[in-house]
């Protein structure tokens, strides 16, 4: 066998290459806060229509992902975190990954639309078209801001799973949509903190990179103060309930002084432990985000049995 024939099978891309172009850890929080909004909402849907819908979500975001690999990949090789990934590993080839992003988006949103409706479909379409165009070709490398507007990609799923089941938008998905896009720019700031050669090295103009560490921690204490009230202003609508509002005050609280922590830190000091407070920061907005949907299925469970809610 040659040495050009062993490279060409170390290249050639298995099923799990396909997978991890769909980008599947994304997926998991969309495919999540996208099941909330569909079984939180105050309608009865039937099982079948319900399992197409969240189907459906979860393809149109991998098509997402598989259209930002595409146009990503020059990029993505710079970067020590994204360097592996499929395309700019040489497993998938850019070509490949836009077809499949073109095809599935098309199949999710004309499928989402006979599944469950009209709304739905077009809060898909749009999503898509807002992550693949609006922020992966024009904001990410554009402006500082890329994250804080580009968040409302992340932030649409709720609002689609809700308008599956109801057919209509209403206060409680709009604040389903502001929890996920508040939360966007202190979750990826904090890891632009740790990461920030990565962004720089690649040309992105990342917060860190075009104003620098202490203006990003003091932008990351001034959204988790202004994530708080919507927080807890969705604790009061129909969906929300005690439960959910006592875990979102203690979470929120914690959330607050991780802030204060990192935006007091001395340069000096983050360079001695190595981003400890930083990182902690990071892993803690994970499970930030997934507990309060939790709680707010929590709420829905506990109304099913005749108890909670307001």
């Amino acid at each position: 066998m040659t040495d050009t024939s062993v490279l060409d099978q170390e290249n050639e891309a298995g099923f799990g290459d396909y997978v991890a172009l769909l980008k599947p850890r994304v997926m998991s929080l969309v495919v999540f806060t996208a099941l909330v909004g569909l079984l939180v909402a105050p309608v009865d849907v039937h099982p079948v229509i319900g399992f197409a819908a969240i189907l459906f979500i979860a393809i149109g975001a991998g098509a997402s992902g598989a259209l930002n690999m595409w146009y990503d990949a020059d990029i993505d090789r710079v970067m020590n975190r994204t360097k592996g990934r499929p395309v700019p590993s040489g497993k998938v080839a850019a070509e490949e990954a836009f077809a499949i992003g073109i095809a599935l988006s098309g199949m999710a949103v004309v499928m989402l639309a006979l599944a469950a409706n009209i709304l739905a479909a077009g809060l898909l379409a749009f999503t898509i078209f807002f992550y693949a165009v609006v922020y992966t070709m024009w904001l990410k490398r554009w402006t500082p801001q890329n994250i804080v507007i580009g968040g409302a990609a992340g932030a649409f799923p709720p609002m689609i799973g809700w308008a599956a089941a109801t057919g209509g938008v209403s206060v409680e998905s709009a604040l389903m949509f502001a929890l996920i896009f508040m939360w966007t720019p202190p979750h990826f700031w904090a890891l632009a903190l740790f990461m920030k050669d990565d962004y720089s090295n690649a040309g992105v103009p990342m917060l860190t990179v075009t104003h620098g560490r202490r203006v990003t921690r003091n932008h990351i204490l001034a959204y988790t103060i202004l994530l708080a009230p919507v927080a807890l202003g969705l604790g009061m609508t129909s969906i929300g309930g005690p439960v959910y509002l006592v875990a979102a005050l203690v979470m929120n609280l914690w959330f607050l002084k991780g802030a204060l922590e990192i935006q007091r830190r001395p340069e000096a000091q983050v360079e001695a432990d190595g981003y400890r407070t930083e990182k902690a920061f990071f892993r803690f907005s994970l499970y930030y985000l997934f507990l309060h949907f939790g709680m707010l299925l929590v709420e829905a469970t506990l109304r099913g049995f005749g108890i909670g809610g307001w």
